[in-house]
This record gives C-alpha cells, structure tokens and sequence, in this order.
C-alpha cells in the first residue's frame, strides 16, 4: 500500500504590492495587489505583456506603497503567499485585495485554497480582474469571490473574440449576487457595431451593470505588438460612443486608466 503524496498548491507571481485602483468601478480606492502571471490571450493594447509568461522570480513589497521591493523565486507556496499579504495587511488601510494579471483564473487550483484562507485572515473583500471569457473556472472560485472586473474585448480592438464566454460569465456573475462591472477599452479602431453588441450583451443579463469606456493608453514604440499603432480615441468619438450605449443600458461612464496619471504601477 502506498502512501498518498499530496500536492502542495503554489501559485506562479509577477508582484505583490499596495497602489490606488486605477480602473473601473473601484478607482480610487486601495488595494493589496496579487498579480498573477501567465495569459491565454495576446491583446493588441495589452499593457502588461509581461505577465503572459511565468518568470522564474516575482516581486514583494516590504512595506505597503513604499515600492521596496524584495526579488523571490517562482512558483510560491501558498503559505508564503498568506504572509505576504498579512504583512501588506496594515490597519484601516486597504479597501479590498485585487486578484489580477495576467489571467488569474489560470489559477484556479490554487484559488480554491487560497482564497478562504485570505479572506478569514484579513477581513478583505476580494475583488477579481478577469478577461471573462472563462466561465467554468470562474464557478469554483465564485463563493470566495465579493466584486469582479469583466473585461469585454472588442474584436476591433483586442484581436480578440469572446462573445459567448462573456454572456455566460456575465450571467454567472450576476446569478451569483456578485458586485460586477465590464471595461471595455476602446480606440481610433472600435467598430460602433461591437458597442452597441456589447450593450445589448449586458442588457440581457441586467441593466443595471455598469460599463466603463476605458480609452486605451497608447503603448511606447517598443511595447507595441501589431504593425499598426493602437491609438486613443478622440473626445468627438468618445461621447458618440458613450451616447450609442446608453440607448441600451443606463449606466456607462468613461474614466481612463488613473493610476498612471497619478504614477502609480
């Protein structure tokens, strides 16, 4: 008779850190940032291509914004994860912990034990930053989850196409009694058609989701990943765009990524 091995879970990091929420319904507000490396999908826009793959070493903060950080090599065994966000975890401080990426559903095996034990520890919301195109991995972790980011990609923008993982994602979250909101960037490139499609997209599941038109933050030369740079819309496009949505749903707002105008991460 052979013993059991149990397999430990550990999870492949790009960086631990505090900063200020940049993006969507939670701007402003403080957070514990876990970003987990490794995407299954190449956006044009994509800001952190650096998470795509998994680094044989990731990033912690010592002290909560203060940038100080301390190299550690991959992957992380879930415990040390747990200090690390506990020493993050000052007083009155952080609003909620953010879950982002790269794709942290990637990471579902994981999720599944880490995410009770972070929540019971540090009293915190926990807040996921997701592609949403991937649904049967979001249900397992749904009971440890309190807010999701939806990031609807236009084909026009992106490269990339989700329509159906989205709608089912979308629905889940909302059946679930999730705070739920959807980015979708855009740029000189956004076709009107796929707006209006994504409307109707949130509509059908609640009208009440609020969406947020993120203009895209035009990446330097040498980030760049198509031929054709990806460019920010101008104001006379923004304020069609926004006024075509809102014929369908009634919450849409604009806000571009505030985090960089205030330097943070």
């Amino acid at each position: 008779m052979t013993a059991k091995t149990t397999v430990k879970p550990t999870a492949r990091l790009i960086e631990v850190f505090s900063a200020i929420q940049g993006e969507g319904l939670n701007v402003g507000t403080r957070q514990i940032f876990i970003r987990f490396a490794l995407c299954d999908l190449r956006c044009h826009f994509c800001d952190s291509a650096h998470t795509w793959n998994a680094p044989a070493t990731c990033k912690v903060e010592r002290s909560p914004g203060l940038r100080d950080f301390e190299i550690h090599s991959n992957p992380v065994p879930l415990p040390i994860l747990i200090e690390w966000v506990q020493r993050q975890n000052l007083p009155c401080l952080h609003d909620s912990i953010s879950l982002t990426g790269g794709e942290p559903l990637l990471h579902v095996p994981f999720l599944k034990e880490f995410l009770p034990q972070v929540r019971s520890l540090t009293n915190l919301p926990v807040y996921l930053e997701t592609g949403g195109h991937r649904p049967e991995q979001l249900a397992t972790i749904v009971p440890y989850l309190d807010s999701v980011g939806m990031d609807l990609k236009l084909p026009s923008v992106s490269g990339e196409s989700h329509w159906q993982e989205h709608a089912k994602f979308l629905q889940l979250c909302f059946e679930s009694h999730l705070d739920i909101f959807v980015k979708i960037i855009i740029s000189q490139n956004t076709d009107p058609a796929e707006l209006q499609r994504s409307a109707l997209l949130v509509a059908d599941v609640s009208p009440d989701i609020p969406i947020f038109l993120q203009p895209v933050t035009p990446l330097p030369p040498s980030a760049q990943f198509t031929p054709t740079p990806v460019l920010a819309p101008t104001p006379e496009q923004v304020l069609m765009w926004q006024a075509l949505m809102k014929k369908f749903v009634p919450h849409v707002r604009v806000i571009p990524q505030t985090h960089k105008m205030l330097n943070q991460l």
